[in-house]
């Protein structure tokens, strides 16, 4: 699904190194997709946009990544579901690079 939204912006591009954006766009799309309701989307639009942050750094022969999300407010339901999306999307990731096959997708994905 392609989200596009003018507020969520790249904030830094270092090729191979570093990507960071704003993050949270919830469209009506998206909503249904996942099974958010109207009022549950008002609330998740509603909150602070956050920051993501993705790192290269050369370790060896390997690369390591390193995903921060951050911003946004203590408690807030953004950063529970950003708390239980990231560790799925890095599995399946990790999957990726050592099979050639994704995990099965979920409801986000």
């Amino acid at each position: 699904m392609k989200i596009e939204d003018p507020e969520q912006v790249v904030l830094e591009a270092e090729p191979g190194r570093r990507l960071a954006y704003t993050w949270h766009t919830f469209t009506p799309r998206w909503a249904e997709t996942n099974g958010f309701d109207a009022a549950a989307r008002a609330t998740l639009t509603g909150q602070p946009r956050s920051t993501v942050t993705f790192d290269l750094e050369p370790v060896g022969d390997a690369v390591k990544l390193t995903v921060t999300h951050d911003g946004g407010r203590p408690g807030a339901t953004v950063l529970e579901l950003v708390g239980e999306g990231w560790p799925a999307l890095l599995s399946s990731l990790k999957t990726l690079l050592e099979t050639g096959q994704p995990l099965p997708a979920g409801p986000t994905g």
